[in-house]
């Protein structure tokens, strides 16, 4: 198979501009949030209802918004997105 002739429908990203770093940031702080989630989905698998004693999905559903808006906001802040965007922005610099 041959991809020589292949064109790109939006130009390759230039790392090291602003806007290219600030949407790398955002990707890697999003990342992290994913992450995060998984670990509080994991950890909080157990907890007992909040509302009933019973298996209400209302429930479940509320814990899961929860969860989700806690790792949105904490993305950023536990060294997992600068970590990879330290290593992503050094693999685009050109010498």
């Amino acid at each position: 198979m041959d991809i020589s002739n292949v064109q790109y429908q939006k130009a390759m990203p230039v790392l090291g501009t602003k806007e290219s770093n600030t949407a790398l940031r955002e990707k890697t702080d999003q990342f992290e949030a994913i992450i995060i989630k998984m670990m509080l989905d994991e950890a909080m698998k157990d907890e007992k209802n909040l509302f009933t004693g019973a298996n209400d999905p209302g429930d479940k559903i509320f814990k899961s918004m929860y969860r989700d808006e806690l790792s949105n906001a904490s993305a950023g802040g536990f060294g997992f997105s600068q970590m990879l965007f330290d290593s992503l922005s050094q693999k685009g610099v050109k010498n």
